[in-house]
């Protein structure tokens, strides 16, 4: 069985970014934590929430990294001195990443009652007409 690839269709120029694109996402695992909701907030807006309860502000990072969100977080080990009888509550690390498509910019992150809300707008594509010149070989 051969394999399908954007490149197998001549008429899509330039689309092998996009291959890319799809290959990393699906690379980028399927852990089910922290769990996080997508939503449109206007036709050219978007939020990522994640559920972070237990983490602080100094324990998240968000960067953007080759056209990828990337939100780490990492608690600090304080149960130095502490002895638990159950400890059901994960300290847990960990990474999320989401491929962003070109245009869409990340805006304001807000931590409120252990929800991380990230931001996203997507800026209206220009449509541009272009004339070009035929010469005479």
């Amino acid at each position: 069985m051969t394999k399908l690839t954007l490149a197998s269709y001549p008429h899509m120029l330039g689309f092998e970014q996009l291959e890319r694109v799809l290959e990393r996402s699906a690379k980028a695992g399927n852990e089910g934590y922290p769990p996080f909701n997508i939503e449109q907030t206007s036709d050219r807006s978007y939020r990522i929430t994640l559920a972070v309860a237990g983490f602080s502000e100094s324990d998240l990072s968000i960067t953007v990294e080759d056209r990828q969100l990337v939100i780490r977080g990492r608690q600090n080990d304080d149960s130095e001195g502490r002895v638990f009888l159950h400890r059901g509550i994960a300290g847990r690390q960990f990474q999320r990443s989401f491929v962003l498509a070109d245009g869409v910019e990340v805006g304001e992150a807000l931590m409120e009652n252990g929800l991380l809300h990230v931001d996203l707008t997507q800026a209206k594509p220009e449509t541009v007409v272009q004339t070009i010149n035929i010469r005479k070989g």
